[in-house]
């Protein structure tokens, strides 16, 4: 009899898996090392606690997702996508060390940083389509659902970590060592490529390149109104929800006035949440829509209490219900989206998923962070809090237009 646990954890039993999520999670720990030294970086070290520099990093880091879009995808479903994973990871990890060695030896400026994240955008629109269809090839179709709430787990445990060691790193030898720190740990993630037994791959058929080959993900998504429902929803959430290094690090600054260590530990109690949410997500078969309803209307609740908080610890708890309402949501329509598309297709449609929402955040967060330099963070929090109850709307919408055409087609 399969017992909970078993269930749960299950693609862990494939040997491919295996070695791909050890490598995973030692980079995930690196990488939300670098993501809150570089938020730390620019709030407190290169300006005067502001804002709207951390919403342009963030612009700049994820704005690639929408302009190479066309390219990603395609790239995720032409090329042999464990030799595109290497490059990929490759140059994210010397990215990191150079950004690291700028900040170590005392060079670095705020403009080095922006032309860095845009770097480290370029280099993770391309690798992020892949990283996440990959997936497929590692378990099959059948564990697909289960080994994407795992690397999720991977992902949020890197978050729970990463940002706590950050935090003491910061506070005892400096901010640029996280970046140096994260370049290492793409070391992990290389090894682990190298080891896979390739034989084992369950490899499918590549992308041809032809005319139209580079846009067809776009017709295919327009065809399909459950796709379309879902994009708009995650457009929502993903452009003015997700603006945690936004959130985090002001309410920690400027309402809390907390160190760099009681800083990162907020950033570590939201992954309890996520982890919670990945794992319960892991423990589902399939996931359902009704998931994405009740992951964005949780998500505007706990943005509210959140915006509301009136200590720290207060504000702590609200982003472990933020943290699983956002996994219950975005790891939903990740799997909806892969289940539910042709697997020639599977690419380029993710690449869009990504984009609409990693990209959306030119457009969200520099908003969010005026709102909170104008009006406070609280205020931008209630931003956050109206795009999950926007796409609940937007569901409901979409559900009663279903409704009224199947009665269209009813006899009487």
């Amino acid at each position: 009899m399969n017992t909970v646990p078993s269930r749960v954890f299950r693609s862990l039993q494939i040997p491919n898996y295996r070695i791909w999520a050890a490598g995973a999670l030692v980079s995930n720990v690196g990488t939300w090392m670098q993501r809150t030294a570089q938020d730390w970086l620019v709030l407190t070290e290169l300006t005067q606690r502001n804002a709207s520099a951390v919403g342009l990093v963030m612009a700049l880091q994820f704005g690639p997702q929408l302009l190479l879009l066309p390219f990603t995808g395609f790239a995720a479903d032409y090329f042999n996508q464990r030799k595109l994973l290497m490059a990929t990871q490759a140059t994210l990890g010397a990215l990191s060390l150079a950004l690291g060695v700028l900040t170590v030896t005392g060079v670095v400026q705020l403009w080095h940083v922006d032309v860095f994240a845009f770097l480290f955008g370029c280099a993770t629109a391309f690798d992020a389509p892949v990283r996440q269809t990959f997936v497929s090839e590692l378990v099959g179709e059948q564990d697909l659902s289960n080994a994407i709430a795992l690397n999720s787990t991977s992902f949020n445990a890197g978050r729970m970590v990463g940002p706590a060691v950050a935090g003491l790193t910061i506070a005892s030898i400096g901010s640029g060592w996280a970046f140096v720190l994260n370049g290492v740990s793409f070391i992990a993630v290389l090894c682990s490529l190298g080891w896979l037994d390739v034989g084992a791959l369950h490899t499918k058929e590549r992308a041809r390149a032809a005319r139209g080959s580079l846009i067809e993900g776009f017709r295919y998504v327009w065809r399909r109104p459950d796709l379309v429902t879902m994009l708009v929803m995650l457009f929502l959430i993903g452009t003015f929800g997700l603006n945690f290094p936004i959130f985090i690090s002001t309410m920690a600054v400027k309402i809390f006035h907390a160190d760099a260590g009681r800083y990162g530990l907020l950033s570590s109690v939201m992954a309890i949440g996520t982890i919670t949410g990945a794992l319960m997500n892991a423990g589902r078969d399939r996931p359902r829509f009704a998931l994405l309803v009740w992951g964005s209307a949780i998500f505007g609740v706990g943005c509210t209490l959140a915006a509301l908080a009136p200590g720290y610890w207060w504000f702590a708890a609200t982003l472990v219900i933020i943290g699983i309402a956002a996994l219950t949501f975005m790891n939903g329509t990740n799997s909806l989206v892969q289940l539910s598309t042709e697997p020639a297709m599977r690419g380029r449609v993710m690449a869009i998923r990504l984009a609409v929402a990693l990209g959306g955040t030119p457009l969200g967060a520099p908003i969010v962070g005026f709102i909170a330099d104008r009006y406070g963070p609280r205020w931008a929090l209630g931003v956050g809090a109206s795009a999950g109850f926007a796409a609940v709307l937007v569901a409901l919408y979409a559900a009663s237009r279903r409704t009224a055409k199947l009665g269209d087609v009813t006899p009487v």
